[in-house]
């Protein structure tokens, strides 16, 4: 298909700054190629937002009024698992990135990066592709490295066969509504693996767990 017939790529964008809003929608805009359907200020506008307009591309925050990104993400690409979710934001904590990524998001970016490094992780994203910002993935490998290292000098109970696919496919970014569908399982009963998952490995969180699959795959 021609560039000039393509179809523009639809885009939500979610941050609590209006100006920052403001600015994102003129670089699109002005831009070509995309299509600015939506903006939300809250992690509860970003999910309803995102429902009624499915774009293809929503450009989150990790901290928003209400809850957070992560939390917005994770809902979102629970309903639309075709809609790509691709986080701008300052705050780059070590264990946010861990939980953007294992929340189903497709990239991550610090807000410092160019306009034209934005506009073509947006493009990377939308054609299925991932976006992780290269300082973002030093300090994550480091942070995965470190995390490892503490839990295998803990014991833990040993998973059974179906626990270790469901935690093989959360380490994957994988939604419980997506573990579900791949398992053939209803969302409460992966919803009840994680919590035997969580309760084994003496974790509370998805990015602890996923780090204790990385641990034990690079054994084998």
């Amino acid at each position: 298909m021609p560039r000039s017939e393509a179809k523009p790529i639809r885009i939500l964008l979610v941050d609590d700054h209006e100006v920052l809003r403001i600015g994102l929608r003129t670089l699109f805009t002005e831009a070509g190629e995309f299509h600015v359907v939506g903006e939300a200020g809250t992690m509860a506008a970003a999910v309803a937002e995102a429902e009624r307009l499915k774009p293809a591309v929503v450009l989150m925050d990790v901290r928003l009024p209400d809850g957070s990104g992560v939390d917005a993400c994770r809902t979102i690409r629970a309903a639309h698992s075709d809609t790509r979710v691709l986080f701008l934001t300052s705050f780059a904590d070590d264990d946010a990135v861990l939980a953007t990524i294992l929340a189903g998001a497709d990239g991550f970016l610090l807000k410092e990066v160019s306009s034209r490094q934005l506009i073509d992780a947006v493009k990377t994203v939308a054609s299925g592709r991932s976006v992780l910002d290269p300082a973002v993935t030093r300090r994550v490998l480091s942070k995965v490295q470190s995390l490892s290292t503490t839990r295998s000098r803990e014991e833990r109970d040993p998973l059974s066969p179906q626990e270790e696919r469901v935690l093989a496919l959360v380490a994957d970014g994988k939604t419980n509504k997506e573990i579900a569908a791949l398992l053939k399982l209803s969302d409460k009963t992966v919803g009840h693996y994680l919590e035997n998952i969580f309760e084994k490995l003496q974790v509370s969180r998805r990015t602890q767990a996923a780090v204790y699959f990385s641990k034990q795959q690079t054994k084998r």
